[in-house]
């Protein structure tokens, strides 16, 4: 509507000033905690909506994640795919330090993505990691009683001995995943991409090279390219949620009461998840 005024004036008096709504997607893809905020659908879903609800010509997109939920990543995909399908709008991606595994799948919902020539972007594969503590519990004298109606209900249990057939069985689960994985980034990159065989192996790469795997598009950063493409004088607005401080952490703007268990089990809940956090940066030396 706004454009559409804008054109009935006399061009002297038109605005020259192009406003693109921004939506920032940094951090780890996962189920936010009480004390942690993940990226999730139910963390992105009001950004993204509200960023689409501006009268833009495209809707610019900030990443910067090292991957995590192989579903929330999907969700956070697809919510964007479907917005810009109904609004008809192009969708511009913007890597920051890194959009590997499913920070990569959230990427490929841009129309067009573009990276820092130092961005690590990839990393199409799937990744399951825990640790075994079968020789701690015999050391300390910790017996582990697991009851289960079911024969595969504790398949994976840390505390046993791990067994070939349950190994066998997560790799089945994670091919599947894999292939979902690959056939969104063939869907999305098409004839961008090159025919090379370490592409859906894992590996993640700089910017620089994932242009030359048509990974990305361009190299370049978000207001360079938008104020080239729109005009010098485009602004950038950053869509926001409105959240006090306590809020961040889970305690306040809930009908909820919190007990000392509660808030002792969140905190323990979020080490886990900050250590589980750490890891996924680490691995891109981040």
């Amino acid at each position: 509507m706004k454009r559409l005024f804008n054109r009935l004036l006399p061009k002297s008096w038109r605005s020259t000033v192009v406003i693109i709504p921004v939506i920032r997607l940094h951090g780890t893809i996962m189920p936010g905690g009480q004390f942690r905020q993940n990226l999730s659908l139910a963390t992105t879903a009001g950004l993204i909506e509200k960023a689409f609800s501006y009268d833009a010509p495209v809707v610019a997109i900030s990443i910067n994640s090292p991957g995590g939920s192989p579903v929330q990543s999907r969700l956070i995909f697809k919510r964007i795919r479907d917005l810009a399908t109904e609004k008809n709008k192009k969708v511009l991606v913007f890597v920051e330090d890194v959009a590997a595994s499913g920070g990569y799948m959230i990427a490929v919902a841009g129309d067009e993505i573009f990276a820092d020539p130092s961005s690590i972007v990839g990393s199409i594969g799937v990744v399951s990691a825990s640790f075994g503590f079968p020789e701690l519990m015999k050391k300390i004298g910790v017996e582990r009683r697991v009851h289960t109606a079911g024969q595969n209900k504790a398949v994976l249990d840390p505390f046993k001995p791990e067994k070939k057939e349950d190994v066998e069985r997560l790799k089945a689960l994670q091919l599947e995943i894999h292939e979902t994985f690959i056939d969104l980034v063939r869907e999305r990159r098409g004839t961008k991409l090159k025919d090379d065989p370490d592409l859906f192996t894992g590996l993640f790469w700089t910017g620089m090279k994932g242009l030359e795997l048509g990974l990305v598009d361009a190299l370049g950063d978000m207001r360079t390219v938008l104020k080239t493409r729109f005009g010098p004088k485009t602004q950038l607005r950053l869509i926001t949620a409105p959240r006090g401080f306590l809020s961040r952490f889970g305690l306040f703007g809930s009908n909820k009461g919190f007990s000392a268990p509660d808030i002792a089990a969140a905190a323990v809940s979020g080490a886990i998840d900050a250590a589980e956090e750490r890891a996924l940066w680490s691995r891109f030396g981040l």
